[in-house]
């Protein structure tokens, strides 16, 4: 049951339009079992203002010098993706970012552009709706590269929770009380979470880890997350 969670919460990351078409209930059931509502603490965010500067400083030099190295192999990608099949390389999807306040996440595109003709669908393990080289870029998570551009506009860090979809928030807040806490800093490409449970966690396990690093967050933790998320990368483990 958890791991078929995991895929249907992992997969609709990939769905345009969630905040307008709504979550299937036994989508929400799967993610929300049972009928109890937790109560989570208002965490004091950790990391002094020399944590948080040298942490900025960081993602802006570091995405910055990713995008120019990667900017060929991003053309490569996009004309892969092109060539495979017609519409857009790149597609963006709303998230919520730090505070609450939405931003556009980018993507490179794994799936047909006419995925969508018939309404909001979700994902199963054998998709057809994946492109054959979609599939492979969300193995090995090059769909996510785009969203180092996030980072350096300030949407994003490399290290922090994970930004979800806006109907998912509403929904989450509904049964765990505190979900929002989660904004009270930058939303991160990788984050303890990722790394300590994989994407087999549901919702009410992620959020204590996402609380958690929150209150201890430091150098020293984000470079242990960092070298974590590479080797979850180099072995493809927990991809959708």
């Amino acid at each position: 049951m958890r791991k078929e969670a995991a895929e249907l919460n992992t997969a609709g990351k990939y769905e345009p339009g969630l905040r307008e078409n709504g979550i299937p209930e036994d989508v929400l059931q799967k993610l929300l079992p049972g009928d109890d509502v937790i109560e989570l603490q208002e965490p004091v965010v950790g990391g002094g203002l020399g944590y948080r500067f040298v942490k900025r400083a960081f993602d802006i030099v570091a995405c910055g010098c990713a995008l120019i190295v990667l900017a060929i192999p991003m053309a490569v990608i996009a004309v892969k993706i092109k060539r495979e099949s017609p519409g857009p390389a790149i597609y963006s999807q709303e998230r919520v970012g730090k505070d609450g306040k939405p931003f556009k996440v980018y993507k490179f595109r794994s799936m047909y552009i006419d995925a969508e003709s018939r309404g909001a669908q979700w994902a199963q393990g054998d998709d057809p709706r994946v492109t054959p080289f979609g599939r492979m870029m969300r193995k090995t998570r090059l769909d996510e590269i785009p969203q180092f551009w996030n980072i350096v506009k300030g949407d994003m860090s490399l290290i922090g929770p994970r930004p979800e979809r806006p109907a998912f928030c509403e929904e989450f807040e509904k049964r765990i009380h505190g979900w929002g806490y989660r904004t009270k800093v930058r939303p991160g490409l990788s984050g303890l979470a990722q790394v300590t449970g994989g994407y087999d966690l549901l919702p009410r396990e992620k959020v204590l880890l996402d609380m958690e690093y929150i209150e201890r967050r430091s150098i020293r933790m984000d470079v242990s997350i960092i070298l974590k998320t590479l080797g979850v990368v180099s072995t493809g483990e927990g991809a959708r």
